[in-house]
């Protein structure tokens, strides 16, 4: 019983306010009606898309409020751009049309049923106290007992019309859900969309990063090993006649290996970290964070193995983070956590520093972003003046 006076009383609520959003959206179809108007005079054509803006707004009440009644969000459905090209808009209209000419009614009929089945059961009983008799809800007039027993069937049948106002505002949640949520056309239409656009951003990634590896080779570890190649040649021609120099070039080729081997270790550690190999994620980033000139506490929410490549870009991203971190904030302190489930890897990394961090400016953000867009992710960044600057990044784990 009492959950379901909870349920009713939810209903009452939601449909009530429903009525007072309805009135909004007859002001808003009213404007929108004017601007249209004015549009053979030339006036309303620049303002149809600011109305249609401004028109969005009682709509997103109605999201909200259905959303909070039905226990589950309702994502907006609106595309960046001019709002007469957004599909969304077209189902704006019809719920704010639909809404204006049901939610009063609805509205009163939430608040009024309730309140005249109570009405009708105390005027059966004070009626006595009332000279001439008491004028209830139909015209009823309970003047007499039987009158009065009247007055309680009728506030019974009143109360039990109010237990179907829970389905009538489930129906009406559920109809909000239906026209102001991205339609599952559009949804797949901008789910290819971004797709296309992260798939192009990986494959340009890795054609960078392909460049810059063949840079590093070429023009490192290709070049030493030339060198070698150069120093015990000539070694070889001077042995019989020059041993000191060809001994001294014996040890220069030697020194010079060493540093294309060092090199080319550089070279394999961008490509996947042997830390990751030998310690996991966990232990690569305590590794990051004991390099790091600027103090960093890592906290370890979970440590559940993931896939490599989802492993090697949270290496990357920590690391680029903390390069940044070290050149542009000015931070004593930084804090890691890694965290997330089987699905999805979150990592938040979080500095004291001067804040302001920007995707723009060459900060590294950006290649942040492209690198968690080609997994599928999101990167979320809160820098504010003064800081500090937080940076959540999550990397979807399935295949």
């Amino acid at each position: 019983m009492t959950t379901r006076l909870r349920e009713c009383w939810s209903a009452v609520r939601y449909l009530v306010i429903g009525a007072g959003t309805s009135l909004l959206s007859m002001l808003a179809l009213t404007g929108l009606f004017a601007v249209l108007l004015l549009c053979p005079f030339g006036v309303g054509i620049p303002a149809i898309a600011p109305a249609i803006r401004l028109a969005r707004r009682p709509v997103g009440v109605d999201r909200r409020q259905a959303a909070r009644h039905l226990g589950e969000p309702i994502p907006e459905p609106y595309r960046a751009g001019s709002p007469l090209k957004d599909p969304a808009t077209r189902r704006d209209l019809a719920w704010l049309a639909l809404h204006a000419a049901t939610g009063s009614l609805l509205g009163a009929l939430a608040f009024g049923l309730p309140l005249g089945a109570l009405q009708q059961v105390v005027f059966a009983f004070v009626w006595p106290t009332v000279p001439g008799g008491i004028e209830g809800n139909f015209g009823l007039v309970v003047d007499s007992w039987p009158m009065a027993a009247l007055s309680v069937l009728t506030g019974v049948a009143m109360a039990a019309v109010s237990l179907l106002l829970p389905r009538v505002a489930r129906w009406k949640a559920r109809l909000a859900r239906r026209l102001l949520s991205p339609a599952p056309g559009v949804v797949l239409a901008d789910r290819v969309a971004e797709l296309t656009a992260t798939r192009a951003a990986a494959l340009e990634a890795h054609g960078a990063e392909l460049r810059r590896i063949e840079r590093d080779l070429h023009d490192g570890t290709q070049a030493r090993i030339a060198a070698v190649v150069l120093q015990l040649g000539i070694a070889g021609q001077l042995y019989d006649r020059d041993p000191a120099t060809a001994r001294d070039l014996l040890v220069k080729a030697q020194d010079t290996a060493t540093d294309a081997l060092a090199e080319l270790r550089t070279v394999v550690r961008s490509i996947h970290p042997p830390l990751l190999s030998e310690r996991g994620l966990a232990g690569a980033v305590r590794a990051l964070a004991e390099r790091s000139p600027v103090p960093v506490a890592v906290d370890v929410e979970s440590e559940t193995g993931r896939p490599a490549a989802v492993e090697a870009a949270a290496y990357f991203v920590v690391a680029e983070a903390l390069a940044n971190v070290t050149k542009h904030a000015d931070a004593s302190h930084v804090d890691i956590v890694v965290g997330g489930t089987d699905s999805v890897l979150c990592l938040e990394i979080r500095d004291d520093g001067r804040g302001g961090a920007t995707e723009s400016g060459g900060s590294g953000l950006a290649g942040i972003r492209r690198r968690a867009e080609a997994f599928d992710g999101t990167l979320t960044l809160t820098s504010p003046p003064g800081g500090p600057t937080v940076l959540r990044v999550e990397l979807p784990c399935g295949s």
